[in-house]
């Protein structure tokens, strides 16, 4: 069989065509259904086992080299048939597909979108920063366990220069250099040294927000936090916060939203439990205030903290976070129609 097949290929290299009568005996001889290749393919069966692999591969190479040998005749025909030019050499080599947004970057800007409509501003930060505005400030002791190797990665470690673990340093620089009233919010890549695995990563990225003026109280907080759960989520989300402890902020809660997945009812997603924890949150300690050179006896603030991944996780039912990383352009193309 391999012989056959290396005579028809010497016979389509051999094959010349002047004229669409001959174009269409090349394709009914080697490329139509009851044609040479077509027989080789149903003769395939018969082949030995330990054969198969390389007759198949000689079998596609034939095939291969026939379609390519009849778009070439094909066009030179069409070409001298019309006797004029078909190709527009102004055209790009290759097609320009429209790309897409990355999900980091779709849920990124409505995150954004949604705290602008409540008058919000967006403020960034380095990435590379000091002890003082990572820690110190934020009222993390100094036996804090964040401070250890094992959580922060340090670049000068005798200087106290590390890699941010969380954009609040960013709220540090904007309290230093603003009056209130301070209404902003801080997105941005941050680092950990973590295990990387389907739910935790080294690099992830966050939004956190600041409000700081006269007479703001925890009602302004859970309001603010309610608009934009329903704003991400949908009009039927609810929200509940629990207690739990941030150095920087007191009281602290870490805040639920309904699962958009189940309806509250229980999945697999939210653990059967109908909720889904999205975020840190809670009144700015005095002592952060005070730290960064405003008056706690004056003015009051709540803060809030999230992460990208996790709510892109949420909108978009991925249980990867591994996946934003790998640039697979099959997980992206998804997102064509998401912006």
């Amino acid at each position: 069989m391999i012989h056959k097949i290396k005579e028809l290929l010497k016979e389509t290299e051999e094959f010349s065509v002047k004229s669409a009568e001959e174009l269409e005996s090349f394709r009914l001889k080697y490329l139509s259904k009851k044609g040479e290749i077509s027989q080789l393919f149903n003769d395939f069966k018969n082949v030995p086992a330990e054969l198969k692999k390389e007759v198949g591969q000689e079998i596609n190479i034939l095939k291969q080299f026939a379609q390519e040998k009849f778009d070439q005749f094909k066009a030179v025909i069409e070409d001298s048939q019309t006797g004029t030019e078909t190709l527009d050499l102004t055209r790009p080599g290759e097609p320009l597909e429209l790309g897409s947004r990355h999900p980091i970057s779709i849920v990124r800007n409505e995150i954004i979108s949604i705290f602008n409509r409540l008058g919000f501003t967006v403020a960034e930060g380095p990435e590379i920063e000091d002890d003082w505005h990572v820690f110190s400030a934020l009222n993390f002791p100094p036996e804090h366990p964040a401070r250890d190797m094992q959580d922060t990665f340090f670049i000068d470690k005798a200087n106290e220069i590390l890699l941010r673990t969380h954009t609040s340093s960013v709220q540090v620089r904007v309290m230093q250099n603003t009056k209130p009233p301070i209404r902003s919010i801080f997105p941005g890549r941050v680092f950990r040294n973590e295990a990387i695995s389907a739910r935790a990563h080294c690099i992830f990225h966050q939004v956190e927000g600041l409000y700081v003026a006269e007479n703001v109280s925890f009602a302004d907080l859970k309001q603010t936090l309610l608009y934009f759960a329903k704003e991400m989520f949908g009009e039927k989300t609810q929200i509940r916060l629990r207690p739990s402890y941030f150095p920087f902020t007191e009281p602290s809660a870490e805040m639920d939203v309904s699962c958009s997945i189940c309806g509250g009812k229980g999945c697999n997603i939210c653990k059967y439990s109908g909720w889904l924890e999205i975020l840190g949150c809670g009144m700015v300690d005095p002592n952060v205030l005070e730290s960064c050179g405003i008056d706690s006896e004056k003015y009051t603030g709540f803060a809030f903290g999230m992460g990208i991944e996790r709510i892109a996780m949420l909108k978009f039912q991925i249980k990867d976070l591994r996946l934003y990383f790998e640039n697979d352009v099959r997980f992206l193309r998804q997102f064509k129609s998401a912006y």
